[in-house]
């Protein structure tokens, strides 16, 4: 999936969780941050913190590849 920007990457996150039944809840306590954290970042806030973000898609099975547009 393609995110152009914080609201596509927090939607990615949202419909990921989803698809592994977890909660906002469960994957806070994975990564060690408070389940606002996760709700802000669903909801495509853009000043929560990168390492956090990585850490929340890496909890969720998801890689990050950056590549040159074409």
């Amino acid at each position: 999936m393609k995110a152009a920007n914080s609201n596509d990457f927090g939607h990615v996150l949202c419909v990921r969780r989803r698809a592994l039944n977890l909660t906002q809840e469960d994957v806070a306590g994975v990564i060690g941050v408070n389940r606002r954290v996760v709700s802000e970042l669903e909801r495509g806030k853009g000043t929560v913190r990168l390492e956090i973000a990585l850490e929340l898609a890496r909890a969720l099975g998801l890689d990050l590849n950056l590549q040159p547009r074409s």
